[in-house]
């Protein structure tokens, strides 16, 4: 399964696609709901574990982790999973 990063990458150098297309849903403490939405433009660079986007109070880093959901032209391409991460039974102390 890719990554978010590993898609953002595709839409940004693979010339079949227009990365300004792309649509990037995150998690935006303080923001209204918490989600924020940035399109292709505005993101300068993708670093190893954070995006950069401009902001109007200059740049913003986003980790990774906290991207929702990938769309480009109005389809998604990717959407961070929900399911429940698996119980791992400890030993007894």
């Amino acid at each position: 399964m890719r990554t978010s990063r590993a898609h953002l990458l595709r839409l940004k150098h693979d010339p079949a696609f227009d990365f300004s297309q792309a649509v990037v849903e995150y998690v935006d403490r303080g923001a209204p709901g918490d989600i924020s939405l940035v399109s292709g433009d505005k993101i300068i660079n993708l670093e190893q574990g954070w995006m950069e986007i401009a902001a109007q109070c200059g740049v913003k880093f986003i980790p990774f982790h906290r991207i929702r959901r990938i769309a480009y032209q109005g389809s998604v391409l990717w959407e961070k999973s929900n399911k429940p991460k698996p119980q791992i039974d400890l030993p007894p102390e």
